[in-house]
């Protein structure tokens, strides 16, 4: 499935580019994928935002872990209960990447991006899923050539610890979008209007919505998904990225 090989601070990390259509250069998209890893599912969503108009790169962020492979599910998560099981695994890796390594490993996932001859310009979006919305965040934070940042069922994005992921909004220069699950309890309103009051006091613009389902509802591979929000989190990444970097 991966196609690229990126060179990284601590190893090699494999990586799925979807280039625009029409094959000439195109604003380029960090793909940062949820806790359960680098797969045809994220294929998918990524050649779906490709086809947009976009150049979109998706690295596995477990590279330490292992290969894509070695790290994916056996199991159909749609069936009940495989989902729960393999969360316990999963969780370990999401855990391991601590704040430290991802702020190790972003320059390297956006200066890839960057150096591809299917992107134009230097002024990229971030979409992140699950855990990923915590790292498309931070890369906003640390790079101010993120211009868009979608989050969508992201957990943990306020916490009280002081390198929580909503504190990197304060040097940001993005345009947000978040679509929060209506049934997630790693992030509950008050953390979401929280996260709200972070981009407000930041003077940044932000569409902070939640959308009906649980946590995982873009994941049509799982039992979490939902079409419904799904689609919408679709839409609403497309108005973010065109909005941001066709300007």
């Amino acid at each position: 499935m991966p196609t690229l090989t990126l060179t990284m601070p601590d190893g090699n990390a494999e990586a799925y580019l979807a280039a625009a259509p029409d094959g000439a250069p195109a604003p380029g998209v960090l793909f940062v994928i949820d806790a359960i890893g680098l797969r045809p599912r994220i294929e998918e969503m990524a050649d779906r935002i490709a086809s947009w108009g976009y150049t979109v790169l998706a690295p596995n962020v477990f590279y330490r872990d292992g290969r894509a492979a070695d790290v994916a599910p056996k199991a159909d998560l749609r069936e009940p209960g495989n989902r729960e099981a393999f969360m316990g695994e999963a969780m370990q890796r999401v855990r391991g990447l601590t704040p430290e390594l991802i702020a190790r490993d972003l320059p390297a996932y956006l200066s890839a991006l960057r150096s591809r001859p299917e992107v134009s310009g230097d002024e990229v979006g971030a979409t992140g899923y699950c855990m990923g919305a915590r790292i498309a965040i931070r890369a906003a934070g640390a790079d101010p050539g993120v211009v868009a940042v979608g989050g969508w069922h992201g957990g943990g994005l306020v916490t009280d610890e002081p390198d929580s992921p909503h504190l990197a909004i304060a040097t940001a220069r993005a345009t947000f979008a978040f679509g929060h699950a209506s049934n997630d309890g790693s992030m509950p309103p008050e953390a979401v209007t929280a996260l709200g009051e972070a981009i407000d006091a930041a003077g940044l613009t932000v569409a902070n919505e939640v959308f009906p389902g649980p946590h995982g509802y873009s994941m049509s591979d799982t039992s979490m998904y939902d079409e419904e929000s799904a689609e919408r989190h679709f839409d609403s990444l497309r108005a973010l990225l065109d909005s941001t970097l066709r300007g």
